[in-house]
This record gives structure tokens, sequence and C-alpha cells, in this order.
């Protein structure tokens, strides 16, 4: 079927590479992957649990803590069972349509975890810097309104990108060299000229990632000088041991995403790509919920807590 902008067939489907097609061995790494997989959705399924079930940890820090981890569990998901699916099947294809579905999960998931992240920042600074203030500021009402936010500017950045990415014409080569339907991967397939939009992109990321990563950094200038000042060595060390957990995660999460999404693509390969979306997409939602497990000791008394009372008092 011919289109009138220049006479090229419509493709209703697309063909996915694969993770690294190149490579010997693959089954391997797609193994170690699927354990990567099960190791995040179990972490964050117990992380979410934990955070309902222990009235200790009805707080704001942990309600957007278990709102990180619902995003990153769907994160995941989007991307390692397709992956999976068309590893073991030995088939390739995917549809224009469940491309359109992927693109928009992986944005509006992306998206709202790059408002979360800086969200849970402020809950940070206000908690540390305006101790007194805290349970005024952040009250219930302005938690729900925050994850409402972190949702809905998801949802809408992911609507204007699917949208505009996939009204594009796609002819000749329908393969996408990613394991997923990746925005920069896709606009290679295009037949005109995506210059203007790689620019919106450019500007997207900015409000998405550029803006609020300087947000998180302002913050955290604001709680390390709170924090020289404190008169208690416990509750330095309370502290930094919380930013530093979040500021971990805000490394794993941003960096590869100004890579991929703010640089020019001349300047960094497939494999490149490749290897920054399984830090972002994968790696990351498994180490999520371990940095903020292990390195703080209200989750895991609560998960003691819930634990005991489980297996020993039934």
């Amino acid at each position: 079927m011919e289109n009138m902008d220049g006479g090229n067939e419509t493709l209703t489907n697309f063909f996915l590479l694969g993770l690294f097609p190149e490579l010997q061995h693959i089954s391997i790494l797609i193994i170690c992957l699927l354990l990567v997989y099960f190791i995040a959705l179990t972490g964050n399924a117990i992380l979410i649990l934990l955070i309902h079930v222990d009235t200790c940890l009805h707080t704001p820090m942990y309600f957007l803590l278990s709102h990180l981890s619902l995003i990153d569990l769907a994160l995941i998901s989007t991307t390692v069972p397709k992956m999976a699916i068309n590893f073991f099947s030995g088939k390739k294809n995917i549809s224009k349509v469940a491309c359109g579905t992927q693109i928009f999960f992986f944005f509006a998931l992306g998206g709202g975890e790059c408002l979360l992240l800086t969200l849970m920042s402020y809950d940070r600074y206000v908690a540390i810097c305006k101790p007194l203030r805290y349970p005024i500021i952040m009250n219930t009402s302005i938690c729900l309104k925050m994850a409402l936010v972190c949702w809905g500017g998801g949802a809408l950045n992911a609507l204007i990108n699917t949208i505009y990415t996939m009204h594009f014409p796609f002819c000749g080569s329908r393969e996408i060299h990613h394991f997923f339907c990746e925005l920069p991967a896709i606009l290679k397939l295009s037949c005109k000229d995506t210059s203007l939009y790689e620019m919106v992109v450019s500007v997207i990321c900015i409000v998405f990632v550029l803006l609020p990563l300087g947000l998180i950094m302002a913050s955290y200038m604001l709680i390390f000088l709170t924090v020289l000042h404190m008169n208690s060595p416990e509750g330095r060390r309370k502290a930094l041991a919380t930013c530093s957990s979040h500021m971990a995660v805000v490394s794993l999460y941003y960096m590869p995403a100004m890579i991929i999404y703010m640089t020019p693509r001349s300047s960094h390969t497939a494999e490149q790509d490749e290897i920054l979306s399984v830090i972002n997409t994968i790696l990351t939602p498994m180490l999520n919920p371990l940095i903020y497990s292990l390195r703080n000791k209200e989750v895991l008394a609560g998960l003691r807590k819930v634990m005991i009372r489980r297996f020993i008092l039934g």
C-alpha cells in the first residue's frame, strides 16, 4: 500500500532485533535478565506490601517510596516480558499498535519517575531543613496531589511523544536495533526528516530531566548545609544515610536518560544505547528497593516485624 508522501509502503509491523543480536551465548544474558526481573518484581512488591501493612511506615516519605516501587515494577514489565517472549519463541515481530503502547507506557512511567524523584528530594528537604513544619507542609492531601502530578504528568508526556512519534511514515527497513520500541531507534526508520521533532524531544527532556535534576541538586545543597550545622552526630548520620540512598537512585536513573535523549545520536552507537537502556529500565528497578531497604533501619525493622507476625506468631 502506498502513501501520498513518498509512495512507500505503510508498515503495520516492526521487528525487534533484540538485545545485542550479534552477541554469542545470548541465552545466558537473557536468563540473567529474567533473574533480575524476578528480583525486581519481588523486591518492589515486598516494599509496597510492607509500606501498606506496617503503620510505622505510613509517612509521606514511604508513601512516595511506594509509588516509586509501583512505577519501577511497571517500568521493567514494559520491556523484559516482550523481550523474553520474542527470544524464546524465535519471533521478532511487534505490531505498530503494540509498539506505540510500549512507547506510551515507557514515557509515562519514565516521566512519572523523574517527577517523583524530584518530589522525594523536596520531602527530604522539608523533613531536614524545616522539621517543625513538616507535618503541616507534607500532609495527606499534599502527598496525594504529588502522586497525581507524577502519574498525570508522566501520562501527558507519554501521550504527546507517542502520538507524534507514531504519526511519522515508516518505510524501508522495519528492523528496530533495540530490545524494545525506544524512541530514537524508531525515529531512525522514518521516511521524513525528524530533526524538528528531536528538538522538541530535547525541550521535553529539559522539563522532565534537567529541570527536575536541578531542583534535586538544589534541595540537596540546602540539606547538606543544614546537616553541617547539626549538633547531633546521630541525626547527621541518619540524614546523610537517607539522602545518600536517594542520590544513588537519582544517579542511576538520570545519567543514562540524559545520555540517550539529550546528546546527539551520532555521539553514541545503538549498542551503547542498549547498555544504557538496560541500566535505566532493568537494573535500576531492581536496585531501587535494595538501595532503600538495605540501608534503611525502619524498613528492615518493619520487615522483621511482618516476618515474625506471619511465620512465628501465625
